[in-house]
């Protein structure tokens, strides 16, 4: 039995299709990020972009989503082993980091709800950064997502 392109190439050999499909839908990459500028940790919260349909999961203009978010990054060959705050389950980092993915991953179940059905996946549990008038209150939104303990 062949052995599956994540195992057999880098991120730099994938073509563009491959590339696309390691992305889980988890929707971690989608969540606004805080940084204590004093100490430099990095806090996760459950307030995501704009674009981020937060009962479903997934970016309602992916194609867009640069243009409509200009500080949306873009994920690369190039970039993903330089942002510290990928998620720690993101296939992406995993496979730069040489890890295999995890067994729920929907390249691995066939599955595409499986990052879902693993508890993986933040649709359902989280707000639009649309829904807040002002600033949040921050530390009320700081959470710890499922796989990214330290």
């Amino acid at each position: 039995m062949p052995q599956p392109f994540w195992k057999m190439k880098s991120l730099d050999q994938m073509s563009r299709a491959e590339w696309e499909s390691l992305c889980d839908h988890c929707g971690k990459c989608c969540l606004i990020k805080l940084e204590d500028e004093d100490t430099g940790l990095r806090m996760e919260t459950d307030v995501a972009c704009t674009l981020f349909d937060c009962e479903n999961g997934g970016c309602r203009n992916y194609p867009h989503r640069h243009t409509q978010v200009p500080d949306c990054v873009v994920l690369t060959p190039d970039n993903i082993r330089t942002l510290p705050w990928i998620p720690k389950t993101c296939a992406y980092r995993l496979i730069a980091e040489g890890k295999d993915l995890f067994d729920w991953h929907p390249l691995v179940t066939g599955d595409p709800h499986s990052t879902a059905k693993a508890g993986m996946s933040v649709a359902g549990q989280v707000v639009s950064e649309d829904d807040f008038d002002g600033d949040p209150d921050w530390e009320e939104h700081i959470v710890e997502w499922p796989g990214e303990e330290d």
